[in-house]
């Protein structure tokens, strides 16, 4: 199906702010005043927070913030999934454009201003979503590690993680679409959570509609402080691209099997080389390049996030080579693990 292009929208879009949370009171408070003192009009503006059975203090920050804001309210997410949570903040919402927002996301105060006149601005190319890039921010030496390795495109290469150039692309970081188009294309996809973003925005790149990415839409991520937490959650990616991939296997771009590749290579090759010596000096060989090429691009990486840590928070640059490791090889073996089994389900 092809989306109507162009999108008209009316003078004075109504936008409605889709806000998917679960146990996020550490981050909720300052997430929502962002979204509250948007330079946007008041009365052009509604937020949807939508809770997936928290059991911190989200929900009562929440209901404390809506008792003083009308434009506040509070959904429920039996389901849990995020991609299910996006979903009912859909059925609910009465805008004309939709911005999605993330709870561990802080967005600056013309954010959604910024969205709604790129949106309108770029309809006439058939653009249909836009975003900004992710701009982490640790709170922990291990917190700024994370940040610089998912800021370096040798750690992620896709664009919204280090690019500063406004440019066509896949996808991007959260998003801000045409109400519209839901009609169209339908929801998000449940059975690729956590990678629902990408799977939408590939429906919208074959229905005829274009993602661009603009620096000028600016916000602060904060990231998994932990390289256990770092280590489980692009393990759940690699699983859900896998299952993504399944569905639309002409989504696969040549970098998305660049992890999962290095990981065959890196367990496979040493048993390999007890059948072939050739073997063994290859794994030799593949390691020494991704040391060597790691090193320089932490060096890089920590260079650039040391200008924002504090003194005491600044990570060495074997903090990032580590968290390089664990992002590449999480990813590679939860990809191959859900690509060698249809039938595995990961519970969130």
């Amino acid at each position: 199906m092809k989306l109507p292009l162009p999108i008209v929208y009316p003078e004075n879009s109504h936008v409605s702010v889709l806000l998917p949370v679960y146990n996020e009171a550490k981050y909720i408070d300052a997430c929502l005043n962002a979204i509250m003192t948007q330079d946007y009009p008041l009365n052009d503006l509604e937020i949807l927070v939508i809770d997936g059975g928290s059991t911190d203090q989200t929900c009562s920050i929440v209901s404390s913030l809506a008792s003083q804001d009308s434009r506040i309210k509070l959904l429920d997410n039996p389901h849990k999934l995020q991609a299910h949570a996006l979903n009912y903040g859909l059925q609910a919402a009465r805008g004309d454009i939709i911005v999605r927002v993330d709870g561990h996301t802080i967005i600056e105060t013309d954010y959604i201003s910024t969205c709604v006149q790129l949106l309108k601005k770029w309809a006439q190319h058939g653009v249909v979503n836009v975003g900004g890039p992710m701009r982490p921010r640790g709170q922990t030496t291990m917190g700024w590690a994370i940040a610089a390795a998912t800021s370096s495109p040798f750690g992620i290469p896709t664009a919204f993680h280090h690019s500063s150039h406004p440019q066509f692309v896949d996808t991007v970081y959260l998003g801000a679409w045409p109400s519209v188009i839901f009609k169209y294309l339908g929801g998000f996809n449940p059975s690729v959570n956590v990678n629902e973003d990408y799977e939408l925005n590939y429906r919208i790149r074959q229905a005829g509609g274009k993602v661009y990415l603009s620096p000028t839409i600016r916000s602060i991520y904060y990231p998994r402080q932990t390289f256990r937490a770092l280590f489980q959650q692009y393990y759940q990616y690699g699983i859900q691209k896998a299952r993504m991939l399944r569905q639309h296997p002409a989504a696969l771009r040549l970098r998305q099997l660049v992890a999962p590749a290095f990981t065959i290579a890196l367990f496979g090759l040493p048993i390999l080389a007890f059948f072939s010596q050739c073997l063994g000096v290859l794994w030799i060989i593949i390691l020494g390049v991704y040391i060597v090429i790691s090193t320089l691009a932490a060096a890089r990486a920590t260079t650039a996030i040391q200008r924002q840590a504090t003194p005491t928070q600044r990570p060495k640059y074997w903090h990032v080579v580590f968290a390089f490791a664990i992002i590449h090889i999480s990813w590679g073996v939860g990809f191959i693990r859900s690509m060698l089994s249809r039938y595995i389900y990961i519970k969130k």
